[in-house]
């Protein structure tokens, strides 16, 4: 009990403290090519988020942002000639690698219309397709340990303002799923941040734990936050559809709270995979129904007199499949709250969004770093890297698109940056 408690509080740590990046794609490099583009469901037209952008027969890959945007770059060394899209309702398409630094193309993809046949199967329950789950995680995720290269980025707003932008490529020793005893690490390999805190401002928001954050939230590899035969009994489950993830057919099962514990549970949307049991996806929020317990989770430290209310949380995880395997692919969470003093009568609302998209895989010669280099669990991201917005900063690596909310505040940050 005393570790499920420790993984739920880890998720999303916010410290409150009193107070006493232009990217442009465009290159000179010609060692890799550079897809930019935007994706769009190729009937209703609308863009498509949050979809994974890979290189079939490489561990290569990107995700589109919340305008259904992304840039990927690939090496010419590896003579790639197509990339594929995929997303839950889809099916995977591919298309010609053609180099566009500086343009943009729009990538339709299709809807995925599940036939008649596919649907007609025997009653299940959808409890215990999550316990066949938790079964076969030794079957359906790498035994052995891999080297992943990512992209981290971390925001808070104040309603509609950006007090803080950062970003970071990591480097992430991810450890065998089958081995509870060896825990992931992650280190910095560059970073660079904006911020736009103003004298004014009687509050500083922050984030702690950077990427461990993203890495706490592969609920497969910690099983103890969501996905335990310890903890299933503290939820109901419900079969909601038969859905299409990478050409597979997922079960789309909902669950909800029926327990009340000294801590708050979730609820949302787990995708297992028909054939293998694997885990594909989760999608889930935290029950806010006790404003109190849900407010203890998250906040590290706060001064006195200053009231917490958390508004609404989100958490995405999404694995991805190759040769048999499946990897931690993508990682968003979004944690939205209002602080308030006492005797005052207007709340300031707060935006804190941590997200991780693995870009690249290595599994061979594998070798832990030390300790002593890893992203401790209570740092701030914000706190280690420099204030920093070059052109071309992130070079050869496959980074998050920033959306348009997040490319004006770094137009902005850069602005003053210059200024200095």
């Amino acid at each position: 009990m005393k570790t499920l408690i420790r993984r739920m509080t880890a998720l999303s740590l916010i410290a409150i403290l009193t107070l006493g990046f232009g990217y442009s794609f465009a290159q000179n490099n010609t060692t890799y090519l550079t897809i930019n583009g935007v994706i769009k469901d190729s009937k209703t037209k609308q863009k498509v988020i949050f979809a994974s952008i890979s290189v079939p027969g490489t561990n290569i890959g990107t995700v589109s942002n919340s305008d259904g945007e992304f840039t990927l770059k690939v090496q010419k060394s590896l003579n790639a000639n197509e990339f594929e899209i995929s997303h839950l309702g889809y099916i995977n398409k591919k298309f010609a690698i053609a180099d566009n630094p500086s343009g943009e193309q729009t990538f339709y993809v299709d809807p995925y219309s599940v036939e008649l046949q596919e649907l007609v199967v025997k009653p299940v329950d959808p409890r215990s397709i999550v316990l066949r789950a938790i079964g076969s995680i030794g079957d359906n995720y790498s035994a052995n340990p891999n080297m992943l290269t990512g992209f981290y980025r971390e925001t808070i707003k104040q309603r509609r303002d950006y007090l803080s932008i950062s970003e970071a490529i990591i480097d992430i020793y991810k450890s065998p799923y089958t081995n509870s005893f060896d825990a992931d690490r992650v280190r910095i390999f560059k970073g660079r941040k904006g911020s736009n805190v103003k004298k004014a401002d009687t509050l500083t928001v922050k984030l702690i734990g950077g990427p461990n954050i993203s890495l706490m939230l592969d609920i497969v590899k910690n099983p103890d936050v969501l996905l335990s035969r310890e903890n299933i009994d503290y939820y109901s489950y419900e079969m909601l559809n038969i859905v299409n993830i990478d050409g597979k057919l997922n079960y789309e099962i909902g669950f909800t709270p029926v327990m009340d514990l000294s801590f708050p549970l979730y609820y949302g949307k787990l995708y297992i995979e028909k054939e293998t049991m694997a885990l594909t996806m989760a999608q889930f929020s935290l029950d806010l129904k006790d404003e109190a317990k849900a407010a203890s989770t998250f906040v590290k430290k706060k001064p006195l007199g200053l009231k917490f209310e958390p508004t609404s949380t989100s958490y995405l995880v999404t694995y991805k499949e190759q040769d048999g395997k499946y990897y931690i692919n993508y990682v968003r969470n979004e944690v939205k709250f209002t602080c308030n003093w006492k005797k005052r009568i207007f709340k300031t609302s707060y935006t804190v969004m941590s997200e991780m998209a693995v870009t690249e895989r290595k599994t061979e010669n594998i070798e832990k770093f030390a300790a002593k280099e890893s992203f401790k669990q209570y740092s701030v991201l914000a706190d280690k890297v420099n204030e920093y917005f070059d052109e071309n900063y992130w070079g050869e690596y496959n980074t998050i698109v920033p959306d348009e909310s997040i490319q004006s505040a770094i137009n902005k940050f850069n602005k003053r940056l210059k200024k200095q």
